[in-house]
Formats: structure tokens, sequence, C-alpha cells
């Protein structure tokens, strides 16, 4: 239903002669873990989120996708929600003034203090922060009739986190996953010579859920791109080495001609695309 062909082709195991495969006997989730282990974008640590924090915080509530996630999401006859991987609370402040209660869950402590900064700042009371990660007992975490997991699906274990989101939900799971596997434009990394493993896709999660018989529904957000301090260099720079890390000298160089290229400057920025994917419980 949802495999691709290259799954197929470049699999380890795959044997051309008298080859016949159901979809139910591919390990989807296996596929995923060997495409997440070689992939040159690595998960970030707590002290990496902890240090974004404040920056995170200056922009992201003024997102057009903060509004598109939000109208996506089903909130008649539910109360409360569980935003894991919250952030600094984009989507909990304002799920907050439509539920009675909303659990805005991160690891990072600063994400969280943001979180608190921000409903006081806004006289909003009905917001509670829990520190906790993926990789964490969930047990103690309390059942709510919604759980939202916006753009925080980069886990070890994809089948694992899509099980404990539903144990936890009452009525309905939301989230959202990049569509495409890189997080920097193809264009940069051509001018910096950076060859790259794509990170896993959507459709990774879309194959794991259909082998757990679920049946999601998917969507699709339009976003703007990322925000690039045009007039700084070392804004841009800091940007393309939070998604793909060290630089050489020269690949460095690469990126400060195509920064100060006018036709390159002068392009609109290209919207990223995210993978809305849903179901009941």
């Amino acid at each position: 239903m949802f495999l691709g062909l290259k799954s197929i082709i470049f699999h380890k195991d795959f044997k051309a002669t008298n080859f016949k495969m159901n979809i139910l006997d591919i390990d989807f989730n296996a596929l995923y873990k060997e495409q997440k282990e070689i992939t040159t974008f690595k998960p970030k640590t707590k002290e990496d989120w902890n240090a974004k924090a404040k920056d995170m915080d200056s922009r992201i509530h003024q997102s057009i996708y903060n509004e598109e996630f939000l109208s996506r999401v089903d909130t008649k006859g539910c109360e409360s929600l569980l935003d894991v991987g919250c952030g600094p609370g984009n989507l909990a402040l304002r799920f907050a003034k439509k539920l009675e209660k909303v659990y805005a869950m991160d690891y990072s402590e600063e994400m969280l203090r943001c979180v608190n900064e921000n409903a006081a700042s806004k006289k909003i009371n009905n917001i509670e922060t829990i520190q906790a990660s993926w990789e964490d007992d969930w047990n103690r975490l309390p059942s709510v009739d919604i759980v939202v997991a916006s753009r925080s699906m980069e886990v070890a274990d994809m089948e694992g986190a899509l099980k404990k989101l539903s144990n936890k939900a009452k009525q309905k799971v939301y989230l959202t996953y990049k569509v495409g596997g890189s997080f920097v434009d193809t264009e940069i990394l051509e001018a910096m010579g950076r060859r790259i493993h794509p990170k896993p896709d959507y459709i990774y999660i879309v194959n794991i859920l259909y082998k757990m018989g679920i049946n999601p529904k998917i969507d699709y957000i339009e976003s703007e791109n990322k925000k690039i301090n045009w007039n700084d260099f070392e804004g841009f720079r800091e940007s393309t080495f939070w998604s793909i890390g060290e630089m050489s000298d020269d690949e460095i160089e690469g990126l400060k001609k195509l920064f100060f290229d006018e036709n390159f400057r002068k392009k609109p920025q290209k919207p990223t695309y995210w993978a809305m994917i849903s179901w009941n419980v």
C-alpha cells in the first residue's frame, strides 16, 4: 500500500531471484532504525535544546505553522491534551485557550521555563509542565483526550514512540514529521559540496502504523522556511551548522560564496512541508 520501491531495492536482505514479498513481511521499524543510524542529521541533546530555547522562543510564536496545526486538530468533546516535545509552548499556549487542561512535556528544562514564563505573562493557569523524554517510562504521565507531537518525532525507535502516544490518548493522536529527508536546502548543500545521508521520511511512520493495525489520516502543512539573518553570514553559518554539524574550511567557503550571491539572496525562500498524521484511538 505505502511501500516505496527504494525500500526494497536497497535493503541488504533483498534477493531478486524467486522473491515474493507481502507488505506485512517487511519490518518498517527496522528499516527506519537503519536509516536513522546512518543519517547525517543526528538527534540533539538536552543541552543543545537548552542553549536553543531562548532563540527559539523569540521567533517560533510568530510562525504560520502554529495556526495551521491548530486548525487541523478537532477538540470537540475533549477536555485535556498532552503536548509531547512542547518546546517554548507555541502550541500549548494556544490549546490552553480551548481546553480545560494542557500538559506541556519536554526534556529541556529551559524550554519548560519558557512555557511557564509565557503562560504567566498571558495569565494562563491551566498548563502543567512535565520534564520527561521519549526514553523515559511514561507510566507516570497522565492519560488525556488528545496527544500531540509536533515536529518532535526524531526518535531512535519509531514504533515504540507511536505506541507511547497511542497509550496515553483516550481519543486522538496528532503528529507532524518533515516531508523530505533533509533539513538543509539542496542548493545550500551543493554550494558547500556536501553529500548527505538523508533522514527517514514521513512515509516510514505511515507504514509502521499500518503494520500496527492503524489506518491514519494524512494532511500536509506548508510552513515558512527557517528565517535566516541575511545581513549576517555568521547567523547563516550557525543555522546550517545546527542542522549538519561540523563543516570543513572549503564547505564554509562555499557557504559564504552562496550567501553573498545576490541572485541567491533575492530568491524567495522555499516553504517547508510537514506531514500531519493523525488517528483515533
